[in-house]
């Protein structure tokens, strides 16, 4: 799964402690019923003000990514801190890493891999690594809009998209460091490619994960 960095830090300057100890209690409840959980955090906030702060001094997009990338991880370690036990004591660095961590039987959790991705790529390449059977993308949204819903008041939900459909609806976003919209064009690339189910749900209630595995109309179905 995909946790947004918009859920765990949101524009103000506070953690939201509340939702990250319910999301680390709903991953234990599904380690608990046999699920194999990996979990990528996004930079959210955090990653855009520093991004903005090292921007201003001029530094290039590559250095400004690398900042998003630890502002990622540093959002992964307070899951980590949240999971306890449950989950490997550090954000795994790269996908070679999480395959040898496998056997551990612990969360993975992920932040930023490299620089020109982001933390949603990351997501899609994890999950083609490891031949997921999903792949949650947990964001500040119902799911996707025939146009963005925060600018939009008229913006309709869409229970199912193609991954095409859903590039030429995120075409006109940014894409800079730390502006990644929902989904990225490289994102958008390894859903195609994989054809590994993706759903794009509203994480700021982790029960929508429950539904969602129950079979219940949660969120939107990306199709290939």
């Amino acid at each position: 799964m995909k946790i947004g960095g918009s859920i765990i830090k949101g524009e103000d300057a506070n953690l939201n402690l509340k939702i990250i100890s319910e999301y680390a209690e709903t991953i234990k409840r599904l380690v608990g019923e046999g699920y194999n959980i990996m979990v990528v955090v996004g930079g959210g906030s955090l990653a855009r003000e520093y991004v903005n702060y090292m921007r201003s001094l001029g530094a290039s997009e590559a250095v400004c990514d690398e900042v998003g990338i630890d502002c990622a991880r540093l959002n992964g370690m307070i899951l980590i801190a949240a999971l306890k036990e449950a989950a490997y004591p550090y954000p795994v660095q790269n996908f070679r890493e999480a395959l040898k961590l496998l056997p551990l039987n612990k969360v993975l959790v992920l932040g930023g891999v490299q620089p020109g991705q982001s933390t949603n790529a990351v997501a899609a390449l994890l999950a083609e690594t490891v031949t997921a059977d999903y792949l949650i993308n947990l964001t500040n949204v119902d799911g996707v809009y025939d146009k963005n819903p925060l600018k939009y008041s008229d913006a309709k939900l869409l229970r199912e998209v193609t991954a095409s459909e859903l590039e030429r609806i995120l075409s006109s976003e940014p894409t800079g460091a730390g502006e990644y919209p929902l989904f990225d064009p490289l994102a958008i690339k390894i859903i195609r490619r994989s054809g590994i189910p993706t759903w794009i749900v509203n994480g700021k209630n982790p029960v929508n994960i429950f539904k969602l595995l129950k079979g219940e109309r949660v969120g939107t179905r990306i199709l290939k």
